[in-house]
């Protein structure tokens, strides 16, 4: 059987502001395909790792390679989904309008931007809110708009920075069975996220905590590491209880 690649290699990322360092030497690589769980607390590094990758930020030291690209790459702009923890959208605008403004900048036109807009808006059950003006919105709502922007160009790799905070429980099952379809598809997912039963479902985790990669492991690789019955458990054996 045919080894997974890599698709995400992290070369010794650190990054600080003045005195404050905020991720110290982090090395990872992340394979073709999986759904890869960053967990850590609030404050943890979580949210600055996954900026990195994105190329929205840039590292003090080390590098970042996505697809065997350096970050921050301009190419790969296409290639990439990148879901904020806030939510970027034109409130003034209806959802239809801010996902026709989004799709028309990954360069989707005419019958496929219609198409991807009609599956999407399905995949995170909004399709009867596409003219609905995106002020007038929940909390859950644009986070599902956020998600939905985010896939419209089929990326190779989405970047979720905790895709599911305010959005129920009935709901938050569809969309993680969205993600398996997605992964099933050859996607990489890569999720930030401090929900214990959400870290279950990655294939694999990385704990951070304080800015350092504690524990790299499936959860049942981590959970037996630390003879621990949940994920909970294994993390606070690293001393996750501590920030």
């Amino acid at each position: 059987m045919e080894q997974p690649k890599t698709c995400v290699s992290i070369r010794h990322v650190s990054k600080s502001y003045k005195k404050h360092h905020v991720l110290e030497d982090i090395n990872l690589d992340i394979l073709e395909g999986e759904i890869f769980g960053l967990l850590g607390p609030s404050g943890a590094g979580k949210t600055t790792l996954v900026k990195q990758l994105t190329g929205l930020d840039t590292p003090t030291s080390g590098e970042s390679y996505l697809l065997q690209t350096k970050m921050p790459s301009l190419k790969l702009i296409t290639s990439i989904g990148y879901m904020a923890q806030s939510d970027a959208l034109y409130e003034d605008l209806s959802a239809k309008e801010n996902l026709q403004f989004f799709s028309s900048l990954y360069g989707l036109k005419g019958e496929k931007q219609t198409r991807r807009i009609t599956e999407v808006m399905e995949l995170v059950q909004l399709s009867g809110d596409l003219k609905k003006l995106v002020s007038n919105f929940s909390g859950g709502m644009k986070r599902r708009l956020s998600l939905a922007i985010a896939l419209l160009h089929e990326p190779k790799i989405l970047i979720l920075d905790e895709p599911t905070v305010g959005i129920d429980p009935v709901l938050r099952k569809s969309i993680w069975e969205a993600f398996y379809k997605l992964k099933q598809n050859g996607t990489t997912i890569i999720v930030t996220t401090h929900v214990m039963d959400e870290a279950d479902k990655c294939d694999r985790l990385g704990l951070i905590r304080g800015g350092s990669l504690i524990a790299v492991g499936t959860p049942d690789e981590l959970k037996e590491m630390t003879n621990s019955t949940t994920i909970e458990e294994a993390f606070l054996f690293y001393g996750g209880a501590k920030e």
